[in-house]
C-alpha cells in the first residue's frame, strides 16, 4: 500500500494503531462510515480517492476487523461495508482528531463542520476521562509502566503486507 513506515519492531499501542489506521485515506474512510457511507461508489465519490487506493484501504480495514463486508447484490456480486464493534471503538479517536484540527489547524477560521453537543447545545470540546472514576485525565495524571517482556507490533499484528 505504499507504506513507508515499519512499526513491526515497536512495542507501542500507538504504533500498532497506526499499523491499522495510519495509511493515507484510511481514517477518512472510517469517518465516512460513521456518517453512513457503506458502499465503494459512495466513498469514491465523496473522497475523490483513486479506486485502487480505496479498494486497498477497504481490504485492509476488513482484514483488521474494523469493517465487515455484507453482500447487497448477488448479480453482480457487490458488498457494502459496515463498522464492526472494533471499528466503532474508533469513534473517540475521530472526535478527538476533529477537536484538535478545529482548534490548532483552523483556529478562528470556519472548519466547515461543527459538532454540537445536543444535551447542552454548545460546540463539542472533547476531553479524555477515566472510564472507572469519570475524572478528566491530563498527561500528568498518567503513569506509564513498561513490561520487560512486552510484545512488538510485529508479534501481535497479522502479516497482511503480502496480501
Amino acid at each position: 500500500m505504499g507504506r513507508t513506515a515499519d512499526y513491526s519492531r515497536q512495542s507501542c499501542s500507538i504504533a500498532a494503531t497506526l499499523e491499522v489506521i495510519g495509511d493515507p485515506w484510511t481514517l477518512l474512510v472510517v469517518r465516512d462510515a460513521f456518517n453512513g457511507v457503506t458502499r465503494f461508489e459512495q466513498w469514491q465519490e465523496r473522497l475523490g480517492v483513486a479506486r485502487n487506493v480505496l479498494a486497498a484501504r477497504l481490504k485492509s480495514l476488513v482484514q483488521h476487523g474494523v469493517l465487515e463486508p455484507r453482500l447487497y447484490s448477488e448479480r453482480p456480486p457487490r458488498n457494502e461495508y459496515v463498522l464492526t464493534a472494533k471499528g466503532k471503538d474508533l469513534y473517540g479517536v475521530l472526535i478527538t482528531l476533529h477537536g484538535w484540527g478545529a482548534k490548532h489547524v483552523y483556529g478562528d477560521a470556519d472548519a466547515g463542520v461543527l459538532m454540537t453537543h445536543k444535551a447542552c447545545g454548545e460546540d463539542l470540546k472533547p476531553r479524555i476521562a477515566c472510564g472507572c472514576c469519570g475524572e478528566i485525565v491530563k498527561p500528568r495524571d498518567i503513569q506509564l509502566t513498561m513490561r520487560a517482556d512486552r510484545p512488538t507490533v510485529g508479534d501481535v499484528m497479522p502479516d497482511d503486507k503480502a496480501a
